[in-house]
Parts: structure tokens; C-alpha cells; sequence
């Protein structure tokens, strides 16, 4: 089945774009999920058929990702920003501290959230170059003894990526914020402590968020802890806590299905890989036109962020490429610029759609 309804090229950065096969398996089962009578906004939490739903999307993203023994995936709710204080919370000791990486402004939400709980130390930082680039580890100052140490894998508003991961000190759990690049590419879970990402990017819809977790890390909590906000709690009952994002994690589902189909994540990274190097090699080739904001060793693959020589030209750029049906260009209002966060649901065509917009618009313009 496709859909006969027109879609243009959505280039947002988050609730973000989603496979169409997965939209249209969605649309058929809507009303009735089959063999069920029901639609999937209408089952028991409690159901043996949502049941095969939630626990199917968990060892698919243990198959996908290659999840070794000894950590746990959970399915919560409350987004990325929901961790950042669920992250201290379960491994900040009273007493201890916990290192930041600051790459950009969700990690310093991520910093501030943490301040509330324990001690924070910024162990390193690309704010004076306004996020331009990924700090190096060998310029790290880490505190004596941190609890743990946390990454933001990917900065959609600045456009950069960790392409080569931290090195903690020995020992030190590694948590990351992988919400905007979570599956783009192969991933070594047993490098992690603690791996969340909402999932409106790369995973799902609004309202879902995964957290693959260390088991070891599960005991730390206090046990005073708000018992909703202890990963132990939603571990030992296997995300069925409570009622769980019941429509997100069939979308996760169906998601995770069709990444496996097409081949896993290294079929993702070579995708992912083309389309950005097309879009760069656009910006590049330019002769300055196009000024990506991001050093070329931080480019992300996720958000391709660029400026043009007035703000006045940007305004136009935007409003043009909408007309012409690339949808959603604008630069995060912090920063300006153009956006063009290209997930691994978006279309190649979608990228090549834009290159040649780029190019007309500059011998216009220009």
C-alpha cells in the first residue's frame, strides 16, 4: 500500500520524520490491530498482545544494537529532559560528584538538572568557540573520583557529533545522551554505562524514551528515591510499571523491524554517511556562500547547521525552500542560520531535493 496523500520534504529537528512504510503499516493497523478487533490505542497494557509488542521492541533493540548480557532496556516516559535528573538521581552518590562533557545546550541542561541533586564539574567544554566543535578528551580535567561521567553524543542545535567517544578514567561509567543520533550508525553498548534518547528523532514518536542501562548501576539509587524515578523499578517489571507510551512503543516496534530489514546499522551508517557528505560537500563547495557553523572533525550527520551571508538572505532562503516544499530549514532561534536535520528516516532524494535548491538559490541570490 502507499499513500496517495502528498508529502513534502520534512527537514525538522524533532518530532522528526518516520520511515513511510512504518506510517502506513501504522494506518492500515490503526482501527483494528489484526487478528485483534482492537486498535493499538485501545489494548490493556496488561494484554498478552501488547505484551508481545513491548517485549518484542526490547529484544530487537537488544539484536539491533547488540545489547551484551547485563544491561537492561527500558521504555519510560517524560523525554530526555525527565533524565537528566533521573541520571543523578540513580548514580550520584551524597558526597560525590559527577563529570560533564558540555558540547552544547542540552548538555548544559543536563549539568544544571544534575547540580540539583549532588556536585557537578564541567570536565570539558567547547562554549567559548559557541559549540563549534567537540572538545578533546586529552583536554579534559576530570574531578578526583566522578560517579560517572556524561556525553551528549550529538548537538542538534550546533550541529555537532562525537565521532570518536570519550575516555573516562578507569572504571568511570559513561552515560550519553544519544537522543538526536541514537541508532544512525553501529554502537558499542559495553563502552556505556547508560545509554537514554527520546525517541521523536530517530526511534518513534513524541512521548517515548529508551534507556539501556548497566545492571550494576541499578542498586546505586537511594533508597529513598521516588520510586517512579528508580530504573530498578521499571527494570525488575520490564516497563510495565505503570501504563506505559502503549502507541510509541508500536511504533518503536514497527521502527526497529524495518531498520532490521534494511540492513541494521550498518546499512543505517552508510545511508546516513551519503546523505551527509552530499549536503557538506554542497556547503563546501560554495566558494563561501554557504559557512557550515560546525569544524569539519565535529560535523554531525543528524543536523547539518549553516549560515549565509545576511540574515535577511536566510529569512528569504527559508520561506523559498518552504514553497517549494522542504519544510522545516530554520536554524534553532538561539543560534539563526539554517537546519537541516536529515534522521535516518529521511529520504536520500530529500538531501538531493535541497542540494540542487541550494544551488539555484545561490545563482539567484548570489
Amino acid at each position: 500500500m502507499s499513500t496517495s496523500v502528498h508529502r513534502i520534504h520534512n527537514f525538522s529537528a524533532g518530532p522528526a520524520i518516520l520511515p513511510l512504510p512504518v506510517l502506513e503499516q501504522a494506518q492500515r493497523d490503526l482501527v483494528a490491530l489484526p487478528g485483534v478487533g482492537m486498535s493499538v490505542l485501545e489494548i490493556s497494557h496488561r494484554s498478552k498482545v501488547f505484551e508481545a509488542i513491548c517485549y518484542g521492541a526490547e529484544e530487537n533493540v537488544k539484536k539491533l544494537a547488540g545489547v551484551p548480557d547485563g544491561y537492561h532496556v527500558l521504555f519510560l516516559q517524560g523525554g530526555a529532559t525527565l533524565q537528566f535528573s533521573m541520571v543523578p538521581i540513580n548514580l550520584l552518590p551524597a558526597g560525590g560528584t559527577a563529570d560533564y562533557l558540555e558540547t552544547g545546550a542540552w548538555s548544559e541542561k543536563a549539568a544544571k538538572e544534575a547540580a540539583k541533586v549532588g556536585s557537578v564539574h564541567v570536565a570539558a567544554s567547547s562554549k567559548a568557540t559557541q559549540f563549534d566543535r567537540i572538545p578533546a578528551t586529552s583536554a579534559a580535567s576530570w574531578s578526583a573520583s566522578p560517579a560517572y561521567v556524561h556525553m551528549t553524543s550529538n548537538n542538534t542545535i550546533f550541529g555537532t557529533q562525537y565521532h570518536q567517544l570519550p575516555e573516562p578514567p578507569a572504571g568511570v561509567p559513561l552515560v550519553n545522551d544519544a537522543s538526536s543520533d541514537i541508532f544512525c550508525r553501529p554502537v558499542d553498548v559495553s563502552r556505556f554505562g547508560l545509554i537514554y534518547a527520546g525517541a521523536q528523532k530517530n526511534l518513534s514518536i513524541a512521548g517515548l524514551t529508551l534507556v539501556i542501562v548497566r545492571d550494576d548501576l541499578l542498586s546505586r539509587v537511594a533508597a529513598n528515591a521516588p520510586i517512579y524515578l528508580k530504573y530498578s523499578t521499571h527494570a525488575k517489571e520490564r516497563s510495565l510499571y505503570n501504563t506505559p507510551p502503549v502507541f510509541g512503543i508500536y511504533v518503536l516496534h514497527l521502527v526497529l523491524e524495518h531498520l532490521l530489514a534494511t540492513g541494521g546499522l550498518d546499512g543505517a551508517e552508510r545511508r546516513n554517511r551519503r546523505k551527509a557528505e552530499k549536503l557538506y560537500a554542497a556547503i563546501d563547495g560554495s566558494g563561501g556562500f554557504y559557512r557550515g557553523h560546525a569544524q569539519p572533525d565535529s560535523r554531525s550527520w543528524m543536523n547539518v547547521t549553516y549560515r549565509l551571508p545576511t540574515e535577511e538572505l536566510e529569512q528569504r532562503f527559508v520561506q523559498e525552500a518552504k514553497a517549494a516544499g522542504l519544510d522545516g530549514l530554520k536554524g534553532h532561534r538561539s543560534v539563526g542560520g539554517i537546519r537541516a536535520s536529515i534522521y535516518n528516516a529521511f529520504p536520500e532524494e530529500g538531501v538531493d531535493a535541497l542540494v540542487a535548491f541550494m544551488a539555484d538559490f545561490q545563482r539567484r541570490a548570489g
